[in-house]
């Protein structure tokens, strides 16, 4: 018992040791932005800009989706950074312009570009953040029958009431992550 009461005591000291000098030495920044990149700025910040959407939004997307990983793949198909369904890239890239293959959909620009697209539509579409980041992550017919059952308001005030336990998690991490970045990069 006391081995046991001395190792916490030694691991909560430790602990705090490291919050004292991370602050005195203004490391909490440096190891945030390492936790935080800015992985593919230049497309990130292109893109955001042309479709009016916070980049430092489509950087928490990316880190919640593939965390930057740019050869993601999912169990559900999604691929690339901003892990995109086959079928809504074919259908943002035909609407855009986009010349796309099964190939290039991993190419950072490419893919950041459609899924920015559809990240800016969702915004459009639903006036609110929150239910954007849902409806990335469950498909806006899912969102859409939410909001018609009363289960979500139109506004997205009450996300927090998402059924999808992995969606309300999702868009609670998405939420949280860009508040972080906005925080580190003020």
């Amino acid at each position: 018992m006391k081995k046991t009461y001395k190792a916490i005591l030694v691991v909560i000291v430790f602990i705090i040791l490291l919050g004292v000098l991370a602050k005195v030495f203004n490391l909490e920044d440096k190891i945030l932005k390492k936790i935080y990149p800015k992985t593919y700025e230049e497309y990130v910040e292109k893109y955001a800009k042309e479709y009016n959407v916070d980049p430092l939004l489509v950087f928490s997307i990316i880190k919640a989706e593939s965390n930057f990983k740019k050869d993601a793949k999912s169990t559900s198909k999604a691929k690339g950074l901003m892990q995109i369904m086959d079928s809504t890239a074919k259908e943002i890239a035909k609407k855009n312009n986009i010349e796309l293959t099964d190939e290039n959909i991993l190419d950072p620009e490419i893919n950041i570009e459609i899924g920015t697209i559809y990240l800016s539509q969702l915004i459009e579409k639903y006036n609110s953040v929150e239910l954007a980041i849902a409806a990335y992550n469950a498909g806006h017919g899912n969102v859409d029958k939410w909001i018609s059952q009363d289960t979500l308001k139109e506004d997205g005030t009450d996300a927090e009431n998402i059924p999808f336990k992995e969606t309300n998690m999702y868009v609670r991490k998405v939420m949280r992550d860009w508040k972080i970045y906005k925080s580190i990069l003020k």
